[in-house]
């Protein structure tokens, strides 16, 4: 076996040098920036690094963003399986105008897109003027960080789903609906098994990216303390006080908080492809 690798590796054109590349790249854009973060953060000691890091109201930003974040990652990981579903298997008109649309958020500035969501949900806004009779106010809530959250990431889970659907094999669905099977035992049983790790995937790219998001969310959050405000602007605020250690201290957390969630993302989504591979 090893044997048919290696030579499989000499057939590859540029092995050795794409290998090479991947890793210097890795290293220089990734590797070092959070290895030297995370060693000026050992430099900080212990009591204050703790200090720093559970301030109180540090830690109600830690409360805002991970909940806003889980709740936006939720909400696309439905909505993106049905905007998938839609753009893969239906034919109808301005299909191909609504699957351009969804990846205007990766293209847009999110700070545009703040702008346009605190206009839109604000009282004077199309949308925010219907809800105001009903004394529901979206924009300065932390409703309004969850919409930006949602408007940011919805890409991350169309993209992520729509391959594995078109991908499918009809055979065992075909063979399912003649034996009886209706469409929902033939989704949950057959369809749902095969797309699950993409949808995992598409989760926790969204809620990663939920968690950092900044320039979307503070137009619309409000920013009050203890209630609207998210970690990525209390970072921000330490740099603005010129507090360079506590900007450190919370980046640090969200480093490894964000690194750990990830790590735990990739081994639920290789358990899950063993798991589909066994027969």
């Amino acid at each position: 076996m090893q044997k048919v690798q290696k030579i499989s590796n000499r057939l590859i054109p540029g092995y050795r040098l794409g290998i090479s590349i991947t890793l210097i790249g890795l290293l220089l854009i990734v590797v070092i920036p959070f290895a030297s973060l995370f060693i000026q953060g050992l430099t900080i000691g212990f009591k204050q690094f703790w200090f720093q890091a559970t301030n109180a109201r540090i830690l109600a930003s830690y409360a805002v963003s991970l909940k806003g974040a889980f709740l936006a990652a939720l909400i696309n990981t439905f909505l993106g399986l049905i905007l998938a579903w839609v753009l893969t298997f239906y034919q109808f008109p301005g299909k191909r105008l609504l699957d351009c649309l969804l990846d205007l958020p990766f293209a847009l500035p999110t700070a545009v897109a703040g702008i346009a969501l605190a206009y839109l949900f604000s009282d004077k806004g199309w949308l925010g003027r219907l809800a105001a009779p009903l004394h529901i106010q979206i924009a300065y809530t932390f409703t309004g960080i969850v919409i930006a959250m949602v408007f940011v990431t919805i890409p991350f889970v169309v993209r992520e789903v729509q391959p594995v659907l078109a991908q499918l094999d009809n055979t065992y669905q075909e063979a399912a609906l003649t034996l009886g099977a209706n469409s929902w035992t033939i989704f949950r049983k057959i369809i749902f098994p095969e797309i699950l790790p993409a949808l995992i995937a598409g989760f926790g790219l969204a809620f990663a990216r939920s968690l950092g998001e900044y320039g979307s969310v503070i137009f619309i959050a409000g920013n009050q303390p203890f209630k609207t405000e998210i970690t990525p602007l209390m970072i921000m605020f330490q740099l603005e006080a010129h507090s360079y250690t506590g900007a450190t201290v919370i980046a640090l957390v969200m480093l490894v908080f964000s690194f750990c969630f990830i790590f735990v993302i990739h081994a639920l989504q290789r358990h899950l492809e063993r798991k589909k591979g066994t027969p």
